[in-house]
């Protein structure tokens, strides 16, 4: 992080200039993107709120549905032996407080390989495509490019199945809403066929990504909007987990224990 200067501290002493909002403590008065949030804004769902305040922008009932639609689809999974929700319940099982279990499983969802680094990657590399496809370059081309620069495409391949079962829901969502057949989208398969035959079939990344970028979402806003797509899966990892016995997820017997390290030692 850069340290700002003196002078431009000097500008922010007291003082926080910004165009998403404010609260007044002596009239109890809420502005939300210059909107009374209390009593003008009283339509907003929180979905309609969160990509409202993260991009000034409305969107339609269609594509509100999708976003939550596709927040449930690929990353609300019950399963407490995926990473991050491993890490909620683990909160859970030794009692932890949920927002410090939450915090925690958030922090790591935001990972390298998997969660939403991967997601926000294949988001970029989509676009990307289709700058350098505007531009002229054959698709196949820029493909196998990136493929041989990374040796990885952001959205494609997923380890244990090839099959990813969340694309099919996710592709009947968009279609009944209307909003399947975009730009990102149709690409976004063209890519899928061009993998093909490197064995690498696209996984709910890449489509999520691309139904993002045909509302015309930017990277960051896109980054932003599915910073606690995670969280359903979390929440209900750690609560069932404070269900069960303090301590008791997935214990291990040391015998089990493959060490090879120094013998035990007397102090």
């Amino acid at each position: 992080m850069n340290t700002p200067n003196s002078s431009i501290l000097s500008q922010y002493e007291d003082h926080w200039p910004t165009e998403l909002g404010a609260v007044s403590v002596a009239d109890g008065k809420v502005t939300f993107r210059g909107h009374d949030l209390l009593n003008a804004l009283e339509d907003l769902s929180w979905m309609d709120l969160l990509m409202y305040g993260i991009t000034g922008r409305r969107f339609s009932p269609a594509q509100l549905e999708l976003f939550q639609g596709l927040w449930k689809i690929s990353a609300s999974y019950p399963e407490p032996r995926i990473w991050n929700n491993r890490v909620a319940a683990l909160g859970g099982s030794v009692r932890s407080t949920p927002g410090l279990a939450l915090g925690a499983a958030i922090a790591v969802t935001d990972a390298t390989i998997y969660g939403q680094r991967p997601m926000v990657a294949a988001f970029d590399f989509l676009q990307r495509a289709r700058a350098a496809r505007d531009g002229g370059v054959p698709l196949r081309d820029f493909v196998i490019r990136e493929l041989k620069q990374h040796r990885t495409i952001p959205g494609y391949g997923r380890p244990l199945r090839n099959v990813d079962e969340r694309l099919a829901p996710a592709q009947r969502l968009a279609r009944r809403l209307g909003l399947w057949g975009g730009v990102h989208t149709l690409l976004s398969l063209e890519v899928a066929d061009i993998l093909k035959s490197h064995r690498m079939g696209m996984n709910v990344a890449a489509l999520a990504g691309a139904l993002y970028a045909d509302q015309e979402l930017t990277a960051t806003e896109y980054q932003y909007a599915t910073l606690l797509a995670f969280s359903a899966g979390l929440i209900h990892c750690m609560s069932d987990a404070a269900l069960h016995p303090e301590g008791a997820l997935f214990p291990l017997r040391c015998e089990r224990l493959q060490y090879h390290g120094p013998a035990r030692r007397v102090w």
